[in-house]
């Protein structure tokens, strides 16, 4: 599979890492294939022509991801029935169409060629785990449609089909090395779950880690949905690192922090510092699990902002008293208020006319002011640090103090190179 990054004004194809049996899979499930030649666009079926317009929401609802999609598919509908309600976009109500991914890259695949194909959407919004976004991506290239996709990543890709809204690598993973380096830790253990994104990740953690007398104690992944961590958590307790780095994701986080906790592992004896634990997790885990120890994101509940409040309050408001709010489902409604500001801009749906006026798109985010960088489709960010407290809730403990610019190929980064090879 690959992808296409911009230079200048122009798109470049270049390699990306890929799960080889999940891309045959998508690639028969949708009945598409992708090549190193330039996608043909396929004809949209779009209809402007109404009083509304069709988008699609594309997450898991069942499936060992749900504990965390959920909730994204509930912020792009606060997002749509805000947008709506201040007189939609150009004049048009948005009809949103829902799909489950379940938890399968394959199912993402053949979701999204029917929301393209059949649905006529005009934009769709999903994904989560970095598996199901490549088995996506090929679809969304070869019918030339959009997808906005909310969730923090390993980078070393873009695509001019997908719009970034979480974080890359360099907004995320690398700051939240620095802030290790900062506080004293010289060695870290590789918790992650066995695909895409954690595997890519590691690969990225170990080369800062060679460039900054960082040792690797050790590594160790885990299919996704595992509840057995009794044999891993054993060998980091006796590995003695100083700090965890943990990509696990989905409901695997549930069993890990449990096992952590009951070997008599603390955050202040081996602290872990997660980048797949928000919020909504949290309380999955239990806090008596998981308290004290630390996360990198973007956004937490706990900014206090009025930008933020009105938006925490929206949502409690809508879903009730009792649900947080956290990165990725704030990355998920940024997204659609980011289409429908490009949208506007252009003054047009059509793919290529939406492409073309990115660049430069901002949106007042909960997060803070974002803007969608023109050259690589991903948006501007504030990293930020946080620690998990007895009420549930992540508090910043450090943050970047201005949004920085998205690198996905980690190009500013002299121990990087190779990576993207």
């Amino acid at each position: 599979m690959v992808s296409r990054r911009r230079s200048g004004t122009r798109w470049v194809r270049l390699g990306v890492p890929t799960v080889l049996s999940v891309v045959a899979l998508a690639l028969s499930a949708c009945g598409s294939s992708a090549t190193d030649e330039a996608a043909t666009s396929a004809e949209s079926c779009v209809d402007t022509s109404g009083d509304t317009i069709k988008v699609g929401s594309l997450n898991s609802l069942s499936g060992t991801m749900a504990i965390s999609e959920v909730t994204v598919r509930d912020s792009i509908a606060l997002a749509v029935e805000e947008i709506n309600a201040a007189g939609g976009v150009m004049g048009k109500q948005i009809e949103v169409v829902g799909e489950d991914g379940a938890s399968e890259p394959t199912v993402f695949a053949e979701k999204a060629e029917k929301l393209i194909s059949a649905d006529c959407v005009a934009a769709v919004f999903g994904g989560w785990t970095s598996s199901s976004r490549k088995a996506m991506l090929p679809v969304f290239e070869d019918n030339d449609a959009l997808l906005y996709y909310p969730v923090q990543y390993e980078g070393l890709e873009s695509s001019e089909n997908i719009f970034y809204t979480g974080a890359t690598t360099n907004q995320q993973i690398v700051p939240a090395l620095d802030y290790l380096k900062e506080q004293g830790v010289t060695s870290l253990y590789l918790v992650g779950s066995d695909y895409v994104f954690p595997q890519t990740a590691n690969r990225i953690i170990k080369a800062y880690a060679e460039a900054n007398g960082m040792e690797i104690k050790g590594e160790d992944y885990t299919p996704l949905g595992s509840t057995d961590f009794s044999t891993i958590v054993n060998k980091v307790r006796t590995a003695d690192a100083d700090a965890v780095f943990n990509t696990l994701n989905g409901d695997s986080n549930v069993a890990f922090f449990r096992e952590y906790r009951n070997v008599g592992l603390t955050a202040q004896d081996m602290p872990v510092i997660s980048v797949s634990i928000a919020e909504e997790e949290v309380g999955g885990i239990g806090v008596g699990n998981i308290e004290g120890q630390l996360t990198a994101w973007d956004y937490y509940q706990t900014i206090d902002t009025p930008v933020n409040n009105e938006f925490v309050a929206a949502y409690k408001a809508r879903y009730g008293a009792d649900k947080p709010t956290s990165d990725p489902m704030e990355a998920a409604y940024v997204s659609v208020y980011l289409w429908k500001n490009t949208v506007e801009k252009a003054e047009s749906f059509a793919v290529p006319d939406v492409q073309e006026a990115a660049g430069g798109v901002t949106f007042d985010a909960p997060e803070g002011l974002v803007t969608i960088d023109g050259d690589n489709n991903h948006i501007t960010k504030t990293a930020r640090i946080g620690e998990i407290r007895s009420d549930g809730l992540i508090y910043t403990v450090w943050d970047s103090g201005e949004p920085i610019e998205p690198d996905p190929y980690l190009e500013g980064y002299d121990w990087a190179e190779g990576l993207s090879g």
